[in-house]
């Protein structure tokens, strides 16, 4: 497996964060990446990890716990370095970081046309449940894609 320095972010990573985040194409409009940086950074409960191939960002993974079960959000990984194994590192970063926690369950949202990530996640032993996702907007937006 190849090796990446893994340390969770510093004030100072995330401008090049949000930026690899809008290359991988995992920004929404109706998201604010900074601010999903700074929430995670707020409590305990969630950090954003970041993977450095020498000194460059190269992957990054958002990972958080509502106290039973883990959320990954953010996987990136610089479209320059791809298919290096470093998504699946970053990922067993996140799952050891639930584990020291105590979380024993990891779950993560996939858009269902995105068949390549779906793969992936496949090939790391991710099932897909069946279940039906409910989300309500809390300050009362209309509902999103």
């Amino acid at each position: 497996m190849p090796t990446l320095a893994i340390a969770p972010i510093d004030d100072a990573d995330v401008a090049d964060v949000v930026a690899l985040w809008q290359a991988c194409g995992l920004t929404r409009p109706w998201n604010d990446p900074a601010a999903d940086i700074a929430l995670a950074r707020k409590e305990s409960n969630a950090t954003v990890l970041i993977g450095r191939d020498e000194d460059a960002i190269a992957a990054t993974v958002l990972v958080g716990h509502d106290g039973h079960r883990g959320w990954v959000y953010y996987l990136a990984v610089d479209p320059v370095r791809r298919h290096r194994g470093y998504g699946g590192v970053m990922m067993a970063a996140a799952e050891d970081w639930l584990r020291r926690r105590g979380i024993e369950k990891l779950q993560l949202l996939v858009r269902a046309d995105n068949s390549q990530v779906r793969g992936f996640y496949q090939a790391l032993g991710y099932s897909e449940p069946e279940r039906v996702i409910f989300a309500k907007w809390l300050d009362g937006r209309a509902p999103t894609p």
